[in-house]
Protein backbone atom coordinates (compact mmCIF):
# COMPACT_ATOMS: atom_id res chain seq x y z
CA UNK A 1 0.00 0.00 0.00
CA UNK A 2 3.00 2.27 -0.29
CA UNK A 3 3.35 2.73 3.44
CA UNK A 4 6.98 3.56 4.28
CA UNK A 5 8.85 1.57 6.93
CA UNK A 6 11.83 2.69 8.99
CA UNK A 7 13.99 -0.09 7.53
CA UNK A 8 13.83 -2.88 4.95
CA UNK A 9 11.23 -5.46 6.04
CA UNK A 10 11.93 -8.07 3.38
CA UNK A 11 10.17 -9.26 0.24
CA UNK A 12 6.39 -9.58 0.50
CA UNK A 13 6.04 -7.89 3.91
CA UNK A 14 2.57 -6.43 4.46
CA UNK A 15 1.68 -3.42 6.59
CA UNK A 16 -0.79 -3.78 9.46
CA UNK A 17 -3.15 -1.58 7.45
CA UNK A 18 -3.14 -3.97 4.48
CA UNK A 19 -3.69 -7.00 6.70
CA UNK A 20 -6.51 -5.43 8.74
CA UNK A 21 -8.36 -3.97 5.75
CA UNK A 22 -7.21 -5.53 2.44
CA UNK A 23 -7.66 -3.05 -0.43
CA UNK A 24 -9.43 -3.92 -3.71
CA UNK A 25 -6.33 -2.96 -5.72
CA UNK A 26 -3.20 -5.11 -5.87
CA UNK A 27 -0.46 -2.56 -5.10
CA UNK A 28 -0.22 1.12 -4.27
CA UNK A 29 2.81 3.39 -4.41
CA UNK A 30 3.38 7.09 -3.77
CA UNK A 31 6.44 9.22 -4.41
CA UNK A 32 6.38 11.53 -1.41
CA UNK A 33 4.77 12.05 1.97
CA UNK A 34 2.06 14.71 1.77
CA UNK A 35 3.49 17.73 3.53
CA UNK A 36 5.83 20.69 3.10
CA UNK A 37 6.98 21.25 -0.48
CA UNK A 38 5.02 18.21 -1.71
CA UNK A 39 1.80 19.72 -0.36
CA UNK A 40 2.61 23.01 -2.07
CA UNK A 41 3.16 21.21 -5.38
CA UNK A 42 -0.12 19.29 -5.13
CA UNK A 43 -2.08 22.40 -4.25
CA UNK A 44 -0.31 24.42 -6.93
CA UNK A 45 -1.32 21.87 -9.56
CA UNK A 46 -4.83 21.40 -8.25
CA UNK A 47 -5.91 24.88 -7.23
CA UNK A 48 -3.54 27.34 -8.91
CA UNK A 49 -3.44 25.96 -12.46
CA UNK A 50 0.24 25.00 -12.19
CA UNK A 51 -0.02 22.30 -14.86
CA UNK A 52 3.67 22.91 -15.58
CA UNK A 53 4.38 20.95 -12.37
CA UNK A 54 2.82 17.75 -13.71
CA UNK A 55 5.84 16.53 -15.76
CA UNK A 56 8.16 17.01 -12.75
CA UNK A 57 5.76 15.21 -10.43
CA UNK A 58 5.37 12.41 -13.00
CA UNK A 59 9.16 11.94 -13.08
CA UNK A 60 9.12 11.26 -9.35
CA UNK A 61 6.18 8.90 -9.83
CA UNK A 62 8.11 7.05 -12.55
CA UNK A 63 11.06 6.60 -10.21
CA UNK A 64 8.92 5.37 -7.33
CA UNK A 65 6.43 3.30 -9.27
CA UNK A 66 8.69 2.04 -12.05
CA UNK A 67 7.69 -1.58 -11.51
CA UNK A 68 3.97 -0.73 -11.63
CA UNK A 69 4.42 1.40 -14.75
CA UNK A 70 6.45 -1.25 -16.59
CA UNK A 71 3.81 -3.93 -15.90
CA UNK A 72 0.80 -1.76 -16.79
CA UNK A 73 -1.12 -2.21 -20.02
CA UNK A 74 -2.71 1.22 -19.74
CA UNK A 75 -2.95 4.29 -17.54
CA UNK A 76 -6.31 5.56 -16.25
CA UNK A 77 -6.63 8.77 -14.20
CA UNK A 78 -9.23 9.19 -11.45
CA UNK A 79 -11.88 11.33 -13.19
CA UNK A 80 -13.65 14.47 -12.06
CA UNK A 81 -17.40 14.83 -12.32
CA UNK A 82 -18.23 16.90 -15.41
CA UNK A 83 -19.55 19.79 -13.29
CA UNK A 84 -16.32 20.01 -11.31
CA UNK A 85 -14.28 19.63 -14.49
CA UNK A 86 -16.24 22.49 -16.10
CA UNK A 87 -15.50 24.69 -13.10
CA UNK A 88 -11.79 23.75 -12.79
CA UNK A 89 -11.13 23.40 -16.56
CA UNK A 90 -8.72 20.48 -16.10
CA UNK A 91 -8.27 17.28 -14.11
CA UNK A 92 -5.04 17.19 -12.09
CA UNK A 93 -4.97 13.37 -12.12
CA UNK A 94 -5.30 13.36 -15.92
CA UNK A 95 -2.42 15.86 -16.17
CA UNK A 96 -0.22 13.51 -14.12
CA UNK A 97 -1.40 10.52 -16.17
CA UNK A 98 -0.69 12.31 -19.46
CA UNK A 99 2.84 13.22 -18.35
CA UNK A 100 3.44 9.68 -17.09
CA UNK A 101 2.22 8.22 -20.39
CA UNK A 102 4.57 10.47 -22.38
CA UNK A 103 7.53 9.49 -20.23
CA UNK A 104 6.80 5.76 -20.16
CA UNK A 105 5.08 5.02 -23.47
CA UNK A 106 2.21 3.28 -21.64
CA UNK A 107 -1.07 4.30 -23.32
CA UNK A 108 -3.32 6.76 -21.48
CA UNK A 109 -7.06 6.03 -21.61
CA UNK A 110 -8.55 9.10 -19.89
CA UNK A 111 -12.18 8.19 -20.59
CA UNK A 112 -12.03 4.56 -19.40
CA UNK A 113 -13.55 5.61 -16.09
CA UNK A 114 -16.38 8.06 -15.52
CA UNK A 115 -17.49 9.79 -12.33
CA UNK A 116 -21.25 9.30 -12.48
CA UNK A 117 -22.09 10.86 -9.12
CA UNK A 118 -21.29 14.40 -8.02
CA UNK A 119 -19.79 13.74 -4.60
CA UNK A 120 -19.14 16.12 -1.73
CA UNK A 121 -15.59 17.38 -1.31
CA UNK A 122 -13.71 14.82 0.80
CA UNK A 123 -12.12 17.53 2.95
CA UNK A 124 -13.40 17.35 6.52
CA UNK A 125 -14.91 13.87 6.19
CA UNK A 126 -14.02 10.94 8.43
CA UNK A 127 -12.78 7.74 6.75
CA UNK A 128 -16.19 6.02 6.83
CA UNK A 129 -17.86 9.17 5.51
CA UNK A 130 -15.33 9.30 2.66
CA UNK A 131 -16.09 5.69 1.74
CA UNK A 132 -19.84 6.36 1.80
CA UNK A 133 -19.35 9.55 -0.22
CA UNK A 134 -17.61 7.83 -3.16
CA UNK A 135 -19.49 4.51 -3.09
CA UNK A 136 -20.94 3.98 -6.55
CA UNK A 137 -19.41 7.22 -7.80
CA UNK A 138 -17.52 5.62 -10.71
CA UNK A 139 -18.34 3.39 -13.65
CA UNK A 140 -16.76 2.17 -16.87
CA UNK A 141 -18.79 3.34 -19.89
CA UNK A 142 -19.96 0.28 -21.89
CA UNK A 143 -18.12 1.49 -24.98
CA UNK A 144 -14.82 1.56 -23.05
CA UNK A 145 -15.09 -1.92 -21.51
CA UNK A 146 -13.23 -3.39 -24.47
CA UNK A 147 -10.29 -1.07 -23.77
CA UNK A 148 -9.77 -2.41 -20.23
CA UNK A 149 -11.04 -5.99 -20.51
CA UNK A 150 -8.39 -8.38 -19.25
CA UNK A 151 -5.84 -5.58 -18.86
CA UNK A 152 -3.65 -4.52 -15.95
CA UNK A 153 -4.66 -0.93 -15.24
CA UNK A 154 -2.49 1.68 -13.53
CA UNK A 155 -4.84 4.07 -11.73
CA UNK A 156 -3.42 7.58 -11.21
CA UNK A 157 -4.35 10.19 -8.61
CA UNK A 158 -2.58 13.13 -6.99
CA UNK A 159 -2.92 12.18 -3.31
CA UNK A 160 -3.75 8.98 -1.44
CA UNK A 161 -5.43 9.99 1.83
CA UNK A 162 -7.58 7.14 3.18
CA UNK A 163 -7.82 5.17 -0.05
CA UNK A 164 -11.59 5.66 -0.34
CA UNK A 165 -11.48 7.28 -3.78
CA UNK A 166 -9.00 4.90 -5.41
CA UNK A 167 -10.79 1.98 -3.75
CA UNK A 168 -14.13 2.95 -5.29
CA UNK A 169 -12.49 3.60 -8.66
CA UNK A 170 -10.72 0.21 -8.53
CA UNK A 171 -13.99 -1.61 -7.85
CA UNK A 172 -15.56 0.08 -10.88
CA UNK A 173 -12.60 -0.88 -13.08
CA UNK A 174 -12.71 -4.49 -11.90
CA UNK A 175 -16.47 -4.60 -12.48
CA UNK A 176 -15.80 -3.22 -15.98
CA UNK A 177 -13.48 -6.12 -16.77
CA UNK A 178 -9.98 -5.03 -15.72
CA UNK A 179 -7.83 -8.03 -14.78
CA UNK A 180 -5.90 -6.12 -12.12
CA UNK A 181 -5.50 -2.58 -10.84
CA UNK A 182 -2.45 -0.93 -9.31
CA UNK A 183 -2.50 2.59 -7.85
CA UNK A 184 0.19 5.24 -8.27
CA UNK A 185 -0.09 8.67 -6.64
CA UNK A 186 2.27 11.55 -6.27
CA UNK A 187 1.75 11.93 -2.51
CA UNK A 188 0.57 9.82 0.40
CA UNK A 189 -0.96 10.94 3.69
CA UNK A 190 0.55 8.56 6.23
CA UNK A 191 -1.75 6.38 8.35
CA UNK A 192 -2.30 8.22 11.63
CA UNK A 193 -1.64 11.64 10.06
CA UNK A 194 -5.19 11.96 8.73
CA UNK A 195 -7.33 14.52 10.54
CA UNK A 196 -10.97 14.98 9.63
CA UNK A 197 -10.69 18.72 10.30
CA UNK A 198 -7.47 19.18 8.29
CA UNK A 199 -8.68 21.63 5.67
CA UNK A 200 -5.55 21.34 3.57
CA UNK A 201 -5.95 17.63 2.90
CA UNK A 202 -6.97 16.64 -0.60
Amino acid sequence: MGTPFLHEMGEGFLSAEAIADPPPFERARASVIYGGVAREMVQGLKYRDRTDLAPWMAKWMMRTGGELVSEADLIVPVPLHWRRFFKRKFNQSAELGRALSRQSGVPLVPDALKRVKLTRQQVGLERKEREDNVRGAFSVPPEREIAIAGRRVLLIDDVYTTGATVGAATKALRKGGAAAVDVLTFARVLPGDFRADETTLI
